[in-house]
């Protein structure tokens, strides 16, 4: 696992103001209640020693124990609700849920259940990567001995629950019908073209929203909120062999009976819940955990339907909620008992609820989306409830994101419709407010008057306008830290002293790669187009024009692909003109050439045969603009 070097480490303590806050903030808080902790370590079986998880060559992918420092009270350093938060979730092991039902935790992101049926077990969600779900699964034998994976479920289409697939089963297994592999209506367009499409971009930001390649520490990263971090080992895709299409839909593996209910757009786009009637135990995805969930994340993604979202809940408690003695889901820790767990589902769906409910209230009062996040409030029941709060997703961004679902980016004020962009907007600011000494000069004054988000916005301004300003650099540093510092959320932490790191030492890389060659490999032949198509550098295409024909020799489908005005276009339907090169390839092997190149050599190491004027696609190869894995985020 990659960390920041040690120069890149925050040094500074707490400033008076932000420990004043904790103080206050712990006053107010029930941390007496225990609840939480007694469930979150109930059921342990056996935890792993060590707490890390190497690839085959020996390197981390995975180290809970790096997180041995979360203990006794909160430092001034670190939210005390967040710090909370990050010892329940830094909890790891093998746990029982109910007898037959297990979970390993605390070895990536997310947690990876085990259900055993009348000879092996059903792998619910294997995390993001091979490695860390190869790891749990040898746990669980460890303890549970060595039954046969019987089968896999994907509860929904974000890669920390299908990432890791090929540590617990193999393709030929599926393949050969022993191991099916069930999941959403859907699953496999969304899992793949989240990671490809806008994946460079949406890696980048999860670099920072994670704090993967921050130190782990008091003064660092603590937790991501949902989880503690993401791994970063080889992730995989197996394309599942049963698709759940209705609500109600029963399925039988090993002699497990299971009813699912479809939630799409809820957390993702393609979605499911588990009831297991034989364990009176509920499986709730990632629709229903101890946090409030995102309805946009940090690094980015299509907007969640909080409506949707509470009137799947609603509908999971009429389905099971008089059925089930235990939810557990796949981040986080179970609740038991029927009264608790309808109360916990009930909760969680009023949250969903209210967001959206109130946001269009004030929407159509006018306000907008940055008005209505700073002033709306939850109902105390709410705000009171461990599991509602903003450890993951935020009261405030996500009010911010209901307004974007349904207004845009635009708030209607016509100041706003075409503002310059920050390098432009920086050095005008920078010299109405009397040049960068100036402004640094009166930002150290927010600075040290704990108004740290003023600070903020104006040495930004300073450091796009000026990027080698020195001063300027380093207090936007320092109060990107006290931010972090504050921040009751997980991700807004990361975010902010991934800032720091970047002003302070330049920037640090992106420790995972989205678009991994098994979900590369699964792009439908229009997917995989389109993948192409976001990579052409429009200006320097204008004026070319290319044909390309593609055979599929498996399916017999064929596509025409044209470059014209700078787009790549592409169409199932018959042409009457020849193209300039047609490539013939199977399914397979034209997902595998976007992993090659548009060379002789890819073409070959593919087996993609290339008819006519092959140097039609050394144009096309020129043209391409790949994205840029380590963009700065917080300077120009």
């Amino acid at each position: 696992m990659t960390h920041a070097p040690e120069s890149a480490r925050p040094q500074k303590p707490a400033h008076p103001f932000v420990a004043l806050r904790h103080k206050e903030l712990r006053d107010r808080l029930p941390l007496g209640d225990t609840q939480d902790f007694e469930d979150a370590a109930r059921g342990l079986i056996a935890s792993r020693v060590p707490g890390a998880v190497t690839a085959a060559d020996g390197s981390p992918v995975w180290d809970g124990d790096t997180y041995a420092f979360l203990g006794g009270e909160a430092p001034d350093t670190v939210n005390p609700s967040l710090w909370r938060q990050s010892r329940l979730v830094a909890g790891q092991g093998l746990f029982e849920v109910v007898e037959g039902i297990y979970q390993v935790r605390g070895l990536d992101l997310s947690n990876v259940t085990f259900v055993e049926g009348d000879t092996g077990v059903i792998v619910i969600d294997p995390l993001i990567s091979t490695e860390t779900a190869a790891a749990a699964l040898a746990l669980y034998r460890e303890h549970r001995g060595e039954r046969p994976v019987a089968g896999v479920v994907y509860t929904h289409s974000h890669v920390d629950h299908f990432g890791g697939v090929k540590g617990v089963t193999t393709q030929e297994d599926v393949d050969a019908g022993r191991v099916p592999v069930i999941a959403p209506e859907g699953f496999t367009g969304h899992a793949v073209a989240e990671n490809v499409y806008a994946g460079t971009a949406m890696g980048r930001r999860a670099a920072y929203m994670y704090g993967a390649a921050l130190p782990r520490g008091v003064r660092g990263q603590v937790g991501a909120g949902l989880g503690q971090t993401t791994s970063t080992g080889t992730v995989t895709l197996i394309v599942p062999t049963l698709d759940v299409t209705v609500t109600g839909q029963e399925e039988t593996v090993d002699g497990v009976r299971m009813v699912f209910q479809m939630a799409p757009d809820t957390e993702a786009p393609a979605e499911l819940l588990i009831h297991f009637p034989g364990f009176r135990a509920l499986c709730a995805a990632e629709d229903a955990t101890h946090t409030l969930h995102n309805l946009l994340t940090l690094r980015g993604a299509l907007v969640r339907d909080p409506n949707a979202w509470s009137k799947a809940l609603t509908e999971t408690i009429g389905l099971f909620g008089d059925r089930t003695d235990v939810v557990f889901a796949s981040h986080h820790w179970p609740t038991w008992g029927q009264e608790r767990v309808v109360r916990f589902l009930e909760t969680q769906r009023d949250l969903y609820g209210y967001l959206h409910d109130q946001s269009l209230r004030l929407i159509n009062k006018g306000w907008t989306g940055a008005e209505i996040a700073e002033r709306l409030q939850l109902p105390p029941a709410l705000e009171n409830a461990w599991h509602a709060r903003g450890y993951y997703g935020s009261v405030s961004h996500n009010l911010k994101a209901v307004y974007q679902r349904y207004m845009g980016w635009f708030d209607g004020n016509p100041a706003h419709l075409w503002q310059h962009p920050p390098v432009e907007a920086g050095l005008r600011y920078v010299e109405f407010m009397g040049g960068a000494d100036a402004v640094v000069g009166k930002a150290r004054g927010s600075f040290d008057a704990g108004d740290f988000r003023w600070a903020a916005e104006v040495l930004s301004h300073v450091v796009f306008a000026d990027p080698g300003h020195t001063a300027a650099r380093e207090l936007l540093a320092d109060t990107f830290e006290q931010l972090g510092y504050g921040a009751e959320n997980g991700t807004w932490r990361n975010f902010y002293l991934s800032g720091a790191t970047e002003l302070r030492d330049g920037r640090f890389g992106t420790p995972t790669l989205a678009a991994a060659p098994d979900i590369v490999a699964n792009l439908t032949p229009p997917m995989l187009f389109d993948a192409l198509a976001i990579q052409i550098d429009g200006p320097r295409a204008w004026h070319e024009r290319i044909d390309i024909d593609v055979m599929l020799t498996d399916t017999g489908a064929r596509y025409r692909l044209r470059l014209s005005n700078g787009v790549l276009s592409h169409t199932a339907a018959p042409q009457k003109d020849a193209a300039d090169v047609t490539l013939s390839a199977t399914v397979r092997s034209l997902a595998s050439l976007a992993g090659q190149g548009l060379t002789a050599q890819g073409l070959e190491r593919a087996g993609v045969r290339a008819e006519g004027d092959v140097s039609a696609l050394g144009r096309l190869a020129a043209l391409l603009d790949p994205g840029d894995r380590d963009f700065p985020i917080v300077t120009p």
